[in-house]
């Protein structure tokens, strides 16, 4: 169990990015007071934990209806967190959300709530993060392998709470070229945990 509980909390805080989240947030909440910042990063928190774990507890459920079998699935999320950390590799998907905060953050009212969108959606519980909630849940057979998941997903929801939270402190503490360091390295990690996936979803779909 604590091997599960390990290997999911890595992947997920490698999809989700809480340090990748921060300096956004930094961004998007300049224009805020700190009383305000603090309950935008709760409540954009709150919703993409409530997304995430609809998709881990009635993903599977969604992909019966659709007559999806969960090797498909895990191949395609397999390429798409590989596409993911392709990104997160050569700074593409740091651009990327730069790029969209930035739209936001030049609307005519400089306090608005942006933690719906981009932070909570696609930011925290975006497609890469979708897809890997349903991957780990679907490989958790039992109450308890699937109890394990849920609480490795809260953890690092809790994680990602607080290094919005923290945001302003923390973006002057790293720097820009530690997290881009950081960001690097966990695109590595990500290209390989994708790569099993998909060796996984083949293995699964020709019997071996």
């Amino acid at each position: 169990m604590l091997e599960l509980f390990v290997s999911t909390f890595a992947t997920l805080f490698v999809v989700i990015d809480p340090v990748g989240c921060a300096p956004i947030f930094a961004g998007l909440t300049q224009g805020h007071t700190p009383r305000s910042a603090s309950t935008v990063a709760i409540r954009a928190s709150l919703i993409a934990t409530l997304v995430l774990f609809a998709f881990a507890l009635f993903g599977k459920a969604l992909l019966g209806a659709l007559h999806i079998e969960l090797n498909a699935f895990r191949i395609a999320g397999g390429i798409m967190l590989f596409l993911i950390a392709l990104e997160m590799v050569f700074e593409k998907r740091t651009q990327r959300r730069e790029d969209r905060a930035d739209k936001v953050k030049h609307t005519p009212d400089p306090q608005e709530d942006v933690s719906v969108f981009p932070m909570a959606m696609p930011m925290i519980a975006g497609p890469g993060s979708i897809a890997t909630v349903m991957l780990m849940t679907g490989q958790a057979h039992g109450l308890t392998p699937m109890l394990v998941v849920l609480a490795a997903l809260a953890g690092v929801l809790a994680l990602t709470a607080l290094a919005l939270l923290t945001a302003r402190p923390l973006m002057a503490l790293l720097g820009s070229r530690v997290e881009a360091v950081i960001t690097r390295v966990l695109g590595v990690l990500l290209a390989a945990l994708a790569v099993q996936y998909v060796i996984d979803g083949v293995r699964g779909v020709i019997g071996l």
